[in-house]
């Protein structure tokens, strides 16, 4: 994506030439130059530099000093020289769209000295595209949860972004990729991850062409642990969940699925967040004011659109649903009290949950939950989603 840009200058030892080629000291030879060949990898006035890769390095030389700078403000841009003394990098990556400037010096065996220097652009952000992905590195999820990026530009080469995105699992389970749209690529196994095992994601896009014109800038790797497996199983004809640890039952728990008015989606549902309180307002999911709650206490997303399981404090204890009925607007209500703090079955099960924990609702009216609704891409069949494979 971006060239290179190599010069060198006249040594500057004792016994170095003078500029005019003619020694003082009687020799009359010619100029002598220096051995090291400096390259920045960003060539000068280029606008579309990499802000990954940009750099500094020597060949037949030594660096003696690499100064990076913000242009026009002179921010010093932290970097290091590598031990060999070969080369240079920033120690953070670039930001898009910025313009910058290098200066470096290195020396050759014989102590001559190499200079050379670049003021470049690195890409903009309208030429570039990046994926907000979830898991994040180093996070432990539970064996529901998909690799997901969200992109922000539409993608119209497919196939050669779904190629520089590789997940890999140390179960050796296969791992593939499906599109929702042109915005929207998730990856996940055959079945739920095995409990334990490690996954790696490595993310190779920076200068990938996604669109036309238009590149990607990321490049790095992310690992997460699956943590131990935990299912569980809302049954709406009897109002209670059962969650199941590694194949043990641990717990049933009363619960209150939607009304027959607001009925709960079934299917396989993924907690996608957690909050120890949240608010939930009825006209941010298309209601109008029948409720307008600031503080729901032990509330985990499970659907995009607006389904959570959560505590419920609000009724009564003499007239509490859970158990007998459906009540919510659609969501899974579980026992609580006013504060939250209590060993209420709400706040046992958002303690006992996970991240990319699984939900499943069963024999509710409503159809089921859409795999793109959410993180819930359990829903589609695996042929169909291999069918969405760009590979």
């Amino acid at each position: 994506m971006v060239g290179a840009l190599t010069l060198t200058a006249c040594g500057g030892d004792a016994s170095a030439d003078t500029a005019d080629g003619k020694d003082r000291k009687g020799g009359g030879s010619s100029a002598r130059t220096s051995g090291a060949r400096i390259v920045i990898s960003a060539k000068d006035g280029s606008t579309n530099a990499s802000i990954n890769t940009t750099g500094v390095k020597v060949s037949h030389g030594r660096l003696t000093g690499v100064r990076m700078t913000v242009a026009g403000s002179g921010t010093a841009v932290p970097g290091a020289i590598a031990a060999d003394g070969t080369s240079w990098k920033p120690a953070q990556q670039l930001e898009r769209g910025t313009k910058y400037r290098i200066s470096a010096t290195a020396k050759d065996s014989g102590g001559r000295t190499a200079a050379a220097g670049s003021i470049f652009s690195t890409i903009s952000s309208s030429d570039s595209f990046i994926g907000t992905y979830t898991p994040d590195d180093g996070t432990t999820v539970g064996v529901g949860m998909p690799v997901s990026f969200a992109f922000d530009k539409a993608i119209g080469d497919r196939k050669a972004v779904q190629s520089h995105i590789t997940v890999t699992s140390s179960s050796g389970q296969r791992v593939v990729g499906h599109w929702f749209g042109s915005r929207r690529l998730d990856f996940r196994p055959e079945e739920y991850w095995k409990a334990g095992s490690k996954v790696t994601m490595k993310i190779d896009l920076d200068g990938v062409e996604g669109a036309n014109g238009v590149h990607g800038v990321q490049r790095k790797t992310v690992t997460f642990t699956v943590g131990r497996s935990q299912v569980s199983t809302v049954d709406v004809n009897t109002q209670t969940m059962t969650v199941v640890r590694d194949g043990r039952t641990l717990k049933r728990v009363p619960i209150s699925a939607g009304s027959p008015e607001h009925t709960t989606y079934n299917g396989q549902m993924v907690i996608s967040e957690k909050f120890a309180r949240t608010r939930m307002n009825g006209s941010t999911v298309g209601y109008g004011g029948e409720y307008d709650i600031p503080d729901v206490p032990h509330a985990m997303r499970l659907t995009s659109s607006g389904t959570f399981i959560h505590g419920n404090y609000w009724y009564s204890r003499g007239n509490a649903p859970f158990g007998r009925q459906g009540t919510s607007h659609g969501c899974v209500g579980l026992a609580d009290e006013q504060g939250g703090q209590s060993a209420t079955s709400a706040k046992w099960f958002f303690d006992n949950s996970l991240v990319g924990d699984v939900v499943t609702v069963r024999n509710s009216p409503d159809k089921t939950v859409a795999p793109d609704n959410g993180l819930n891409g359990w829903n589609m069949a695996w042929s169909a989603w291999t069918a969405g494979s760009a590979l």
